[in-house]
């Protein structure tokens, strides 16, 4: 049924060609700098080159390059196959399961080799919704071209000759600033289902339009991302949700049809009405951290986006009769256990998020020595960051986070100071030490006889 509904919503079949011969461009054609190369992706093409293999920068490297930005990653593609490329080099380590890769590395520097795909996947294992489970099929460049996503991650750059291989028309995609599929958009998508969330976060990361036949099936065969394995839907989230344009990826899945019911985190954040300054100025922050080259946290940011529906529910406990802080661990505790289910969030990321719930409450009890023992703890500079944010929003009084501002800026006088007044101001301060009651000695304590 679904084929039949796409095929009548794509009205033709897709257009076939030769895409054995590449286009080659030479560097004046494509205006590739050679100065963004990394040193350590020249090193590993000219050692598979020197070896007598044939090997090319691929994928959104060369994407990259092409627009002019310095790529984040490199990843070389090869006709030699994972054996080969693991004898080249001191540190590499063959992975994956699905299909096998090299993971190349120079200190800290991580590269990726792949061996050329070969095309033939009727006999690869698939489940019943055509997913691909495993393919170690190798082939020529061609074939491996073929197999990949879009035209514009389908091109080869050879650094030392510095031409670019283009078998689909990716240059000219790139120029036109559309986003294509390769090959019949409904199997594509059924081979992978992760395809209808990297086609959103490319559109909204480059500013790209979808091709009409690259999008019709898309809201339709979105159920499919429910047979994806979570770890995959995971890492595909963090993608988009650490590229740099957080916010137009959600509102370009939403504008997909890709959010409601598929993933509880993005119903939550875009249909939360109480939150939405709140998530706006969260992937703000995100995005410019993302652009200025600074480390953000998966915890702080998967906190930012599901904070109003721990609000919610920590609410709902409070009213039901349950005490504050109980109700906030049993909220925080509702909400991990939903997204666990779509979502395989990693341990480390779950306990940051409960920390930095946690502590929003401890920012209000600013009397005696519980501000201080709150600057001991370990995720203080997160908490406090979040609870600016809920200041910014419009969620608590902003004199809240001044004066948490102002405490940890000051010295030790200065802090006494700020304590000072807001005793003062709240009538609250130290509890004043009743009197002891002497006891009235029994009569026989007092040698009296009774």
């Amino acid at each position: 049924m679904i084929k039949k509904f796409i095929r009548r919503i794509l009205g033709t079949k897709q257009k076939t060609g030769d895409h054995t011969k590449p286009v080659i461009l030479t560097a004046k054609e494509h205006g590739i700098d050679p100065k963004l190369v990394s040193s350590n992706a020249i090193r590993v093409t000219s050692s598979l080159q020197d070896a007598g293999f044939k090997a090319f920068l691929v994928g959104g490297a060369v994407r990259d390059l092409l627009l002019g930005v310095k790529p984040k990653d490199f990843d070389i593609a090869t006709n030699a196959t994972p054996e080969q490329v693991k004898r080249l080099f001191r540190r590499a380590f063959i992975i994956g399961k699905r299909f096998q890769i090299v993971h190349v590395m120079f200190g800290q520097d991580l590269l990726e080799v792949t061996t050329f795909r070969g095309s033939a996947t009727d006999g690869a294992p698939k489940d019943e919704h055509g997913r691909v489970l495993r393919d170690n099929t190798f082939g020529e460049q061609h074939e491996d071209a073929l197999r990949r996503d879009f035209s514009i991650n389908a091109m080869y750059y050879d650094p030392a000759s510095q031409i670019v291989l283009d078998y689909h028309g990716g240059i000219a995609d790139i120029r036109n600033k559309t986003l294509r599929i390769i090959g019949v958009p409904e199997e594509r998508y059924r081979e992978d289902p992760v395809r209808l969330l990297r086609v959103v976060r490319f559109a909204a990361k480059l500013n790209f339009t979808i091709a009409p036949d690259t999008r019709a099936p898309i809201a339709v065969m979105a159920p499919l991302i429910n047979n994806v394995p979570a770890a995959r839907v995971f890492d595909e989230m963090l993608k988009l949700l650490m590229s740099g344009h957080a916010l137009a990826c959600l509102q370009q899945l939403r504008k997909e049809g890709l959010h409601h019911g598929l993933l509880p985190l993005l119903d939550v954040v875009l249909e939360q009405p109480l939150g939405e300054k709140f998530v706006r100025l969260a992937l703000a922050s995100t995005d410019e951290r993302v652009r200025e080259g600074k480390p953000v946290s998966p915890g702080f940011l998967f906190a930012s986006l599901l904070w109003h529906q721990v609000v919610e529910k920590w609410n709902a406990y409070q009213a039901a009769g349950e005490y504050p802080i109980p109700a906030l661990h049993l909220a925080a505790d509702d909400v991990l256990n939903t997204q666990t289910d779509k979502l395989a969030l990693q341990r480390k990321i779950a306990s940051d998020m409960r920390d930095i719930w946690a502590m929003q409450p401890r920012f209000d009890r600013r009397v005696g020595k519980t501000p201080y023992k709150l600057l001991e703890h370990l995720r203080l500079r997160a908490g406090y960051d979040f609870l600016l944010l809920r200041c910014a929003s419009g969620e608590i009084d902003s004199e809240i986070g001044e004066w948490w501002t102002a405490f940890i800026a000051g010295d030790g006088a200065e802090r006494e100071e700020l304590l000072t007044k807001k005793a003062v101001t709240t009538n609250e301060g130290p509890a004043k030490k009743r009197p002891r009651r002497r006891r009235k000695p029994s009569t026989a304590a007092a040698g009296k006889p009774e």
